[in-house]
């Protein structure tokens, strides 16, 4: 079990490593938001994991479970409206990001041409 635990660490900190690497290689905000909601997702899911083998206690898998859930669903969404609101005020976006479909998507709206790359 102390070997399945110590695995779990070691990814979960790579993950998080990697979620590092990535905010401060990658080109725009938008891969950015991309490598830190899912590298850190799991990341924090493989330490909780972790913690919950170590301890094999009722009282840890509560609130750990509930933890890797809540990250489960406020990591992507967060990411995802932070992205979103970037877009919106007007941050440029890489020239490796394309296809931009939110730009023709907010032009049907409006009845529009797209302004942004496509």
């Amino acid at each position: 079990m102390d070997v399945l635990v110590g695995v779990l660490l070691v990814t979960g900190a790579a993950f998080m490593l990697l979620s590092a690497v990535g905010i401060l290689r990658l080109p725009d905000i938008f891969i950015r938001m991309h490598a830190l909601t899912k590298a850190g997702t799991f990341g924090v899911t493989g330490v909780i994991l972790a913690v919950i083998l170590h301890f094999r206690n009722l009282e840890v898998l509560g609130p750990g479970l509930m933890v890797i859930l809540f990250f489960f669903i406020t990591f992507p969404v967060s990411g995802h409206l932070i992205g979103r609101a970037a877009y919106l005020i007007g941050i440029r976006d890489s020239e490796r990001t394309r296809p931009d479909e939110l730009a023709e998507a907010l032009a049907k709206e409006k009845g529009e041409k797209p302004e942004r790359g496509g």
